[in-house]
């Protein structure tokens, strides 16, 4: 049992180590320290099945179990009985985090942040995998294929690593592989009995034999072999040197606006955050011929949660064939221009910025997709580092005269009904009634609400979003009124979908700086994120309500004006990256009290407010400590119950009478001794003493011998534990006699204390004891312990006992015996 449980213990560590190439995919080791949890509570679960002897499929579903019940204490869903409870709701909770994993996956190139929907996956892969290796390690006792397994996971940076995949990873895992292959074969030996040499000396389990050597040797030099071949051949790269004199591919931002992991944006309008722009990174440059070109666009959120806007996985045709020609705009004035694109090592993303309604590329392999529908070139293969690439695109120019004759779409359309979507919020739904009342198009109530985001109105540019008290983050924006481009632009999209008019939010690059003619050199600077409108018949319109005076390379158009215009004041602060010579700046309005310039009033946050919950949480926590409480309370219960149980009625004293008869059938002869108890109940009692008696002793941590004789154990104890208490002694010799008559004698002993000497015996052994013996026999009494144990190993040997003779009975009918029999008689 002990070999099993240590080789179970090799087999989730060596789980752990073959999960180490993941290490190239994340960008931080959250996953590890979640997966490393997950796995310890699988080997714990493995550990304490085998402990009991429960059967191979028993400790799968033990394993299955704790695997289940990590994952819902490391990702909660909110509906948990307690912190790791799982309910039907936690299941639907984790199908979510599993759909979003997908999304998340099609959203980043490596590597990756944290996200939940991405950690969630990779722990309960991890997880399963150590199930499987337990099972093929220990219960099959089949280690070899137990690298199956662990050769998935390595799998996974393979098949998303786009360049190739780091060797340091690699020796991580082959190491703990090979160690679950040394520990199962040194368990084998040493079932298998001791080794000798021919000359009759003991042979120690690990000293070398020349064919184990030759196997270590051979091991060893494969391993080196897969991680110098890599650095030795042309055109292989990714090894163990780039790893170690890697400096580093860039420094931009993570999110659109908002900091994040270098060279990777994170495509999510979030409502609230705080934006990093320390350093200032190259990552793209475009030339075009269009003289006053559009932003550069490379992505797009149009699934609303309460915290912002989502993608959705994109879907596409190939982009070196034919791409769908834009549809016709009734009104709008289009023409087709050519840009080249060239994306330094700084932007890693499996997408690819192009300006919208392209109509074919040139440069790009048949790795990448492109949707028509969301307006994005993407990859699930390949990623934007260092890609060069030239399109033709259509741009299309609106007038609002055209956008006021779009008629509104019908409620039953697919993109009114995708694309309207939003979390219900009554604030919100009041503002924008207030907002589009008596407008009669739909460009004039999006006008409405792309005007209220203005200066007059109170909003201004901020790095970072303030806190609220709503409990609802796009309630705190509209009431703080201060944020950057993703808080606008998720703002009035939430705005326009309350309208009922289908809206999303768009991520880009705005106009760079120009480094000669028609190029222009787009930073981390100039990352962005806006809004865009679905008009009937003109398609998707983009609206840019984050103010134009912090933007570089803001550009507004006829029909989205810069609201801020008519009235530019001077700035105290410039724009990130701007100098003191951008006109930008000095457009700039100053920087005042948001509480001062607030005149609108069209949104009062207090107005048919609903009153914010208290959280449920501290409940849920309290509910969990009481329950835990009482799980332990239960054993010192049982201990109790069982103490008043055995302690019963006393049983009845002797009683003598004195011969006062002078002869005579009835008379009684004088000093005779009368027996006024039950012999039963005198023997029933000393059993339960002494029963009592040696659970005290286990309790206490004194030694008990079941071989020893009632009278041997007492004197042992009166003698080592009891030591020169005299009182103490007589009580434990006392107990032994009592015992010693119930089992032996015809007349067991009747009328003595066996109550009082049980107590006396405990209150030495507990004076005697020291501090942690006395709190552990208090609440955790190691006598029910034990004999919980016990009745389990018990129950597990009568399962599986009746299993094998289950088994037997239905060999009996096996058509192969019953075959060979008829044979054996025919013969």
């Amino acid at each position: 049992m002990t070999a099993s449980r240590n080789l179970g213990f090799v087999a989730a560590a060596a789980t752990l180590l073959a999960a180490a190439p993941l290490s190239s995919i994340f960008q931080r080791w959250t996953w590890l320290i979640e997966a490393a949890i997950a796995v310890a509570v699988v080997a714990g679960v493995a550990a304490l099945t085998r402990l009991v002897r429960a059967p191979l499929w028993g400790q799968v579903l033990g394993m299955l179990a704790g695997l289940l019940i990590a994952l819902t204490w490391l990702f909660p869903g909110g509906t948990e009985l307690v912190a790791f409870l799982p309910t039907p709701a936690t299941l639907a909770h984790f199908g979510e985090l599993a759909q979003g994993s997908l999304q998340d996956m099609r959203s980043y190139g490596v590597e990756v942040p944290d996200t939940t929907p991405l950690l969630f996956i990779t722990v309960l892969g991890v997880g399963a995998v150590a199930i499987m290796v337990d099972v093929l390690a220990v219960g099959l006792r089949r280690p070899a294929l137990a690298g199956l397994p662990m050769l998935a996971i390595y799998s996974v940076p393979v098949a998303v690593y786009v360049d190739s995949v780091p060797a340091l990873p690699f020796v991580f895992g082959a190491c703990g592989y090979l160690w679950l292959l040394v520990t199962d074969n040194v368990d084998r030996v040493r079932r298998f009995g001791r080794r000798f040499t021919g000359e009759g000396r003991d042979v120690d389990v690990w000293e070398s034999s020349p064919l184990a050597a030759a196997g270590r040797r051979l091991a060893a030099v494969g391993v080196a072999l897969a991680v110098v071949v890599p650095l030795a051949v042309p055109g292989m790269t990714g090894g163990l040197l780039d790893q170690v004199n890697s400096t580093g591919d860039g420094t931009g931002n993570g999110r659109p606006g908002q900091g994040g992991s270098p060279g990777r944006i994170d495509l999510f309008a979030a409502l609230s955050g705080q934006l990093n722009q320390s350093e200032v990174t190259e990552m793209v440059k475009v030339t075009t011929n269009e003289p006053s070109p559009f932003y550069l666009r490379f992505g797009v959120a149009d699934e609303l949660r309460p915290d912002g806007f989502r993608v959705r996985p994109p879907n596409g045709r190939r982009v070196d064939r034919n791409l769908p020609a834009p549809p016709a705009r009734q009104g709008a004035e289009q023409q087709r221009y050519r840009a080249t694109v060239q994306v330094t090592r700084n932007l890693n993303m499996p997408l690819v910025p192009v300006y919208a309604d392209p109509v074919s590329t040139d440069g790009l392999s048949g790795n990448w997709l492109y949707d028509p529908n969301l307006g994005v070139v993407f990859s699930n293969r390949d990623n934007s580092r260092g890609k060069r690439y030239s399109f033709e695109y259509v741009r299309s120019t609106f007038t609002p005269a055209a956008l006021r004759k779009a008629r509104s779409l019908p409620a039953e359309h697919p993109i009114a009904v995708q694309q309207t979507r939003r979390p219900a919020v009554q604030q919100v739904d009041v503002l924008v009634s207030r907002l589009v009342e008596g407008k009669q198009n739909d460009y004039d109530k999006v006008r409405a609400i792309y005007d209220y985001f203005s200066r007059e109105n109170g909003f201004s540019y901020s790095l970072s979003t303030k806190g609220g008290t709503s409990g609802e983050e796009i309630v705190d924006f509209l009431t703080n009124k201060v944020g950057y481009c993703q808080q606008y632009a998720a703002a009035m999209a939430w705005l326009v979908r309350s309208a009922g008019i289908p809206a999303r939010v768009a991520f880009g690059f705005t106009n760079g700086a120009g480094v000669g003619g028609d190029t222009y050199l787009l930073t981390n600077r100039n990352l962005h994120a806006w809004t865009e409108v679905y008009f009937d018949g003109m398609g998707w319109v983009p609206f840019d309500a984050t103010p134009a005076y912090a933007l570089q390379g803001a550009n507004r158009s006829a029909w989205a004006p810069d609201s801020d215009a008519p009235d530019p004041e001077p700035s105290e602060t410039s724009a990130p990256g701007a100098s003191p010579d951008d006109p930008a700046a000095s457009a700039r309005p100053d920087r005042q009290d948001a509480a001062d310039r607030d005149t609108d009033t069209g949104f009062d946050p207090s107005a048919g407010a609903p009153t914010r919950r208290a959280p449920s949480w501290p409940w849920w926590t309290a509910g969990a400590v009481l329950a835990l409480l009482a799980l332990l309370c239960v054993p010192a219960l049982r201990r109790l119950t069982l103490r008043r149980r055995r302690h019963g009625r006393p049983a009845p004293a002797v009683t003598t009478t004195a011969g006062g008869g002078t002869g005579g059938a009835g008379a009684e002869a004088p000093g005779m001794v009368v027996l006024g108890a039950d012999h039963d109940r005198a023997r029933a009692d000393a059993h339960a003493a002494w029963d009592e008696l040696l659970d005290t002793l286990v309790d206490y941590r004194v030694r008990v011998d079941r071989t020893e004789t009632p009278r041997a154990t007492a004197e042992r104890l009166a003698r080592e534990a009891v030591g020169d208490d005299a009182a103490s002694a007589a009580a434990a010799r006392l107990l032994g006699r009592a015992e010693e008559r119930a089992r032996y004698a015809r007349d067991p002993l009747t009328g003595e204390p066996l109550h009082p000497a049980l107590k006396t015996v405990r209150g030495i052994l507990a004076a005697r004891s020291d501090r942690r013996t006395r709190l552990l026999a208090a609440v955790l009494p190691p006598s029910v312990l034990l004999r919980w144990r016990l009745a389990l190993a018990d129950s597990s040997s009568r399962l599986v006992a009746a299993g094998g003779r289950t088994r037997s009975r239905l060999q009996r009918w096996s058509p192969r015996r019953l075959l060979a029999t008829r044979s054996t008689r025919r013969a």
